[in-house]
């Protein structure tokens, strides 16, 4: 059986594992982030190997814009400072005489959800990842859309949901994250002037008003962005994972009741199965896939 490795690296935290070609992580290890990331990415990746000098390859998700062949990052936004531009592919293998693939994390959350977890077996799916942003994955006819001339296919999160409407990361207004990702129900809740976290507000909207018009509006946001997702890619199934997922048991009646009349036909719509692990998995089958 082979092993490999699996990296998901995010702004505060990146998550090693080693992983088997039936998806079971034999070894995982959590560590902070530190900058500068690629020498400090190499010195972790390097002292797990001496430990299990069998693995085969290494898989990376990574947030950011990445272009797939050439294992690079393209661009990076401050979450990760000094990443955009780095080689990582080119100078990890070069480091470790093994294969190393690189992906977007969102991406590698689709892979995981597609092979091991709650689209297995499917041809069309769209992995929607409610975080801090909003990631997005897409595997199509089997295969994961991604890279691009830009590196920037699949990034669902900065499509536009209402022209000149909330300032987004990107420089642009209006985009999908600022509306459904944990950071854009953030600002809604301070713009409604409530002291209460995202978890409270959707615990809390079966008896408070205004409460309610929050969850409403995300779900309807959210069932606006799953139906268009259907309409350009005519969908087996939406996957939807990331830590708003998490509180998925609150709001997922309504989402439900607001896509009904949005859709063009029925459409499978689930929460991801792997929640946390999707990036580590994902990151592995990169490789995995090939051996």
């Amino acid at each position: 059986m082979i092993n490999v490795m699996g990296v998901d690296i995010g702004g505060t935290k990146i998550r090693l594992g080693i992983i088997d070609s039936a998806g079971t992580i034999l070894y995982d290890e959590k560590i902070p982030t530190q900058f500068p990331l690629y020498p400090y990415l190499e010195e972790n990746v390097l002292r797990i190997l001496e430990d299990y000098p069998e693995v085969a390859a290494v898989g990376i998700g990574t947030h950011g814009f990445v272009d797939p062949k050439e294992g690079r990052i393209i661009f990076s936004t401050d979450a990760l400072p000094g990443w955009s531009g780095t080689k990582v592919k080119e100078q990890l293998e070069t480091a470790t005489g093994i294969q190393v693939e690189v992906e977007n994390d969102a991406n590698c959350a689709a892979l995981a959800e597609a092979k091991f977890g709650a689209a297995k077996g499917l041809d069309r799916i769209v992995c929607l990842t409610l975080g801090t942003g909003l990631g997005g994955g897409i595997i199509w006819d089997g295969k994961l859309l991604s890279g691009g001339p830009h590196g920037g296919a699949a990034e669902l999160g900065h499509i536009t949901l209402y022209p000149g409407g909330a300032d987004c990361a990107c420089g642009r207004k209006g985009c999908y994250e600022q509306y459904v990702s944990g950071t854009g129900i953030q600002r809604r809740i301070r713009e409604a002037g409530l002291e209460m976290t995202p978890l409270e507000v959707f615990q809390k909207a079966a008896t408070d008003v205004r409460s309610r018009e929050l969850v409403e509006a995300f779900t309807y946001d959210l069932s606006i962005i799953i139906s268009s997702m259907q309409a350009a890619f005519d969908l087996d199934s939406v996957v939807i994972g990331g830590g708003v997922s998490e509180s998925a048991e609150y709001w997922w009646a309504q989402l439900q009741k607001q896509l009904e009349p949005l859709l063009l036909n029925p459409l499978d719509i689930q929460v991801a199965k792997f929640g946390n692990d999707a990036g580590v998995l994902g990151a592995a089958l990169l490789v995995l896939e090939e051996k």
